[in-house]
This record gives C-alpha cells, structure tokens and sequence, in this order.
C-alpha cells in the first residue's frame, strides 16, 4: 500500500490514460470515477459492477483507503461539528461541517500544518508538515459526509495551511470537486481563503474560475499586518491589494476580506478608518471576525461595543459589511486547536487508524 498512488487524486482523463495502459477497455475509467468520485467509494471491493480480476489489478496498481474520524466535537446547537481526520500516514487534519440555512458548508484543511505564521490562527503554531493531495482534500469531505449523513452543498478552504503555498494540489482539487462525474460543487459555491501570496493570486485569476478569493487581512498597514500575518514581508499591501483589485476586476467575483478583530490591537476607531482608505476601489465585501481565542498566541477577542462601532464606520464609507457568525466556539473550532489538544494528549500511543 504504501507509495502507490491514490485513486482519488486522477481526473476522468487520467483514469483512462491509465487503465488503458493496464490494458483494460477504457469505459472501465468512467465506472471508476463514479465509484471514487461520485459514490466515495473507499475500498476496490465495493466496485461491484467491476470483475474480480479488474479489481485485484486495480488494487496493485493504486491506493483506495478513506480518511478515518479519530475525534469529533459536536457544537451544543447542533449547527457544527469538527473532526479530526487520520490520514494514510497517520497524520491528521482538521475539518468543519457547518450548518446554514442553505444547507451544509464544508470547511477543509489543503496542509498538514501550515508555515505562514500568522498570529491569530492554532494551526502554524508547530509549521508545515506537509502538503495534503488533491485526494485527500476531497477525501474530508466524503469522512463527513459518511460519519454525519449530510450532503455538503459548498466549501471553504479556511481549515489548516495555505491554499496557494500547495496551488498545484489545490487547482486539481477544484477541478475534481467541480467534476461532472464526481460531487458536481460548483465554483460559485467555493471558497478559497489565502493570506496573500500575491504570485499565486494572479496564477489563480488566469484560470478565471468563479470561486470567491478571501484574503485574511487583519490589519490596515503594514507595521500591524507585518506582524499579526508575516507573510506580509514578502508581499506587503501595496502588492497584495493591486492583485486583489485585478482578480475582481478579472473574473467578475468580488473579493472578500477577512479581518480578524483583536481587542486593542487592530480594533480602534482609527484601523476602521484606515481600512477604508485603503480599500477603496476594489470591488470586495468585508467580513469582520471576533478572533478566536487562541491561548498559545496571547489574541483576545474584541469587545461588541468595538465591533459594532468598526462594523458602522466601514458601513458609512459604503463597504458591505459583514460580522461572521460564530459557529462552533465551544468545540475549539479555530484553525489547529483540535488537532493539538488531541495529539498533545494522546500519550498513550493507541493506533487511531482503524476509528471510523
């Protein structure tokens, strides 16, 4: 098993190529990918309309297995769960479902970790370990889906890492979750968040997909965002704003800023004031965040009376505004929090790997 490649990771067009060159008739790659990608399937032997033979060849050539739930936190109102998710290698990953009005939301992981260091977020608090696939990210959401019995009706990418830092992976993954021969989530239904990689943005906006950009801010200038999102040395505003103009000017999406609000730290009457300075022109909305508390990084969340009043000053200079509802704050639903407190207590050394 270990060192093949994962079936979930191949497009229809890679399916045929390959199963062609195992000298099979090339029909079997659509009979594949409805099992992999449209039934998430996790094991060869549920490919029932495939021969044994085809199977066995199949299960020497690739890897099938699933994502498995090591924990899981359930909101009290019911509208979030978080998991954690063990991976082949026994890493794991962090994944939200969210339940709105439309239906459910599904918040994925694109890293095990993450290396962008930003100080309001759990899960760089021990860097990068890896990249996930294009596989695994879609594997998250079949784990939820089969654990939960609920169909996720769009995505986020706002779980640990940094879309862009793994773009290849990422824009297949887009690709595949979009597929007419596998989950069908359209575009317009895609999030994807980054905190500002400005090469990549402008990658992005050539494939001029309908996903919305969502571009962790977090501070008006760059003394603050220097230090509250440290990617921010590389590609200070003055980059990262023109490339967020372009990609709204571009494929027509607007952008969407995502400002996390931290008591006496980016939260004033005058950060309110700068932000629209410093926005204007670009066609974007503003979602403002009460941070959530992460105690490793020292961040307290804003006082109501501060968000309100930032929420109305950004409102008067004609922003659409909007205050995120908060969702699963009493299960450590902030970016790595579960992870570590479970790998931290987990001293035992138990094999996680066959909890489902």
């Amino acid at each position: 098993m270990a060192g093949l490649p994962h079936i979930r990771d191949l497009t229809l067009a890679e399916l045929e190529r390959e199963i062609t060159a195992m000298g099979l008739p090339k029909y079997r790659a659509a009979q594949v990918a409805d099992w992999v990608h449209k039934k998430g399937a996790t094991s060869f032997a549920e490919m029932t309309n495939l021969p044994q033979e085809v199977r066995e060849k199949l299960a020497r050539a690739f890897h099938q297995g699933g994502l498995t739930v090591w924990d899981k936190k359930v909101s009290r109102d019911g509208s979030t769960i978080k998991y954690l998710l063990g991976l082949a290698d026994g890493q794991a990953v962090e994944s939200v479902l969210m339940q709105y009005r439309y239906g459910h939301s599904a918040c994925l992981s694109t890293q095990v970790g993450c290396r962008m260091g930003c100080r309001i977020c759990a899960s760089g608090l021990e860097g990068l370990v890896r990249n996930l696939s294009p596989g695994e990210m879609l594997g998250q959401i079949w784990a939820m889906q089969r654990d939960s019995g609920r169909r996720v009706r769009s995505i986020v990418l706002m779980g640990s890492g940094e879309p862009l830092d793994n773009y290849e992976a990422t824009v297949k993954f887009l690709e595949l979750v979009n597929a007419r021969y596998g989950l069908n989530i359209g575009h317009r239904h895609i999030t994807l968040s980054t905190s500002g990689i400005v090469p990549r943005i402008y990658d992005l906006m050539r494939l001029r997909l309908a996903i919305t950009l969502a571009v962790s801010l977090h501070a008006p200038n760059n003394e603050l965002r220097d230090r509250l999102v440290p990617v921010n040395k590389a590609y200070p505003l003055e980059e990262l704003l023109p490339a967020c103009s372009a990609y709204a000017e571009t494929t027509g999406r607007r952008v969407s800023f995502e400002y996390a609000l931290i008591h006496n730290v980016n939260d004033t009457r005058e950060h309110a004031g700068e932000l629209a300075r410093i926005l204007a022109g670009i066609h974007c909305h503003i979602n403002l965040i009460p941070v959530n508390p992460v105690p490793e990084r020292g961040m307290g969340r804003s006082r109501p009376g501060n968000v309100r009043l930032f929420k109305e000053i950004l409102e008067r200079a004609g922003y659409p505004v909007t205050v995120r509802r908060e969702l699963g704050l009493d299960i450590n639903a902030a970016c790595g929090q579960l992870r570590r407190r479970v790998l931290a207590g987990d001293q035992n050394g138990r094999n996680r790997r066959g909890v489902s």
